[in-house]
């Protein structure tokens, strides 16, 4: 007897594209799952994990999305009892034509990362489109002689819009793991000032290569370098110094922020100022 999901994928390939849009729960599915179909999955309810070729991949929050490409390995594990999702199967016939016709170079990012988490609006606009290609669904070719160019043309600008939201995504993944490092790196010269002012130095630290560490540096602080950074970290410490204690020499204010001569902490001071130390003194600290 022919398993739902079966019969699903075999209405994909009859019609071009399937849509349900309420499934409970992968009861019908126990083995791997190897299609040269395109499958969207949409978390509604409840958490599933399942593998996609090696890797595991998890769902557990509504607007949660699988898109699993022709020739990949999917192979369902467990689901919670209240599971529930929405899915769409395009069929290798209408992927030959989206695929070469209208898919742009970002179309890799869905062979290598095939889970991510739309917004509110995003799913919503989905949605809508979805609902588009259903209506199109409802008529047959002969009543709707261009139907297979209009089903062609909804996919593209619905994967034009998943291109768009999964680009918004990796840059706020991009800029909260930046923020991450930054804090990090923050945290290190707090640590670590009086004992080197080399960025190599930090960004052993982090586990970078100095030129990608400034880089994300530089991309966090609208232009600063973590030389900069740590020059000026340096520099408010030793005016704090200077301006909180007044009988404090300039010499002992040196050795109070990491410098063992003097001469090297007036040379960095004025480098990074225009002024010496003495001055910024002499004026009042101010």
């Amino acid at each position: 007897m022919e398993n739902p999901f079966e019969a699903f994928i075999r209405r994909a390939d009859r019609d071009g594209i399937a849509i349900d849009r309420e499934v409970h729960g992968w009861t019908q599915l126990n083995n791997d799952v190897v299609l040269p179909h395109i499958i969207l999955i949409m978390t509604i309810k409840g958490s599933a994990r399942a593998m996609c070729d090696l890797v595991e991949v998890s769902s557990n929050k509504p607007n949660d999305l699988f898109v699993i490409m022709p020739g990949h390995v999917m192979r369902p594990l467990e689901h919670s009892e209240d599971y529930t999702f929405a899915r769409v199967v395009i069929s290798p016939n209408i992927f030959e034509d989206l695929r070469f016709s209208l898919f742009s170079h970002d179309y890799d990012k869905f062979h290598h990362s095939p889970l991510y988490t739309l917004t509110d609006d995003q799913r919503a606009i989905l949605r809508s489109l979805v609902e588009q290609i259903d209506r199109v669904l409802s008529y047959s070719p002969n009543e709707m002689p261009h139907r297979k160019q209009m089903l062609v043309s909804l996919l593209a600008v619905s994967y034009e819009y998943l291109n768009l939201f999964r680009r918004e995504q990796d840059k706020r993944w991009k800029a909260s793991r930046h923020n991450n490092l930054f804090n990090r790196f923050c945290d290190l010269v707090v640590a670590h000032y009086r004992e080197s002012r080399e960025v190599q130095f930090y960004a052993e630290k982090l586990h970078l290569t100095p030129k990608y560490f400034s880089k994300i540096i530089r991309d966090v602080t609208d232009g600063l370098s973590p030389a900069d950074w740590i020059e000026q970290y340096i520099v408010a410490q030793a005016q704090q110094l200077l301006k909180n204690n007044p009988a404090m020499t300039v010499q002992e204010v040196a050795y109070m922020v990491g410098f063992n001569e003097p001469a090297s902490f007036c040379r960095y001071y004025k480098r990074v100022t225009g002024t010496t130390a003495k001055q910024y003194r002499q004026r009042g600290a101010v």
